[in-house]
């Protein structure tokens, strides 16, 4: 797997914050992953924390903050 985390950090703030919005209007965390694989991306659970990652091919995009 490629790893893609901080390589752009610009398209990395814009995927957070896309991903953050859709958080805040989402009823639900199925539902905020639901609406970000209809962008595209999916959130994967690990120790470190939240991993956005591209879809199909799983590419690490970002970590998001602690909520």
């Amino acid at each position: 797997m490629s790893v893609m985390i901080n390589k752009d950090p610009f398209i990395a703030a814009q995927v957070v914050d896309l991903v953050l919005r859709e958080r805040d209007v989402a009823l639900s965390q199925r539902e905020w992953k639901h609406r970000l694989a209809g962008y595209g991306y999916a959130i994967k659970d690990t120790d470190k924390g939240q991993i956005v990652e591209t879809l199909p091919h799983h590419v690490e995009v970002a970590v998001l903050p602690a909520a």
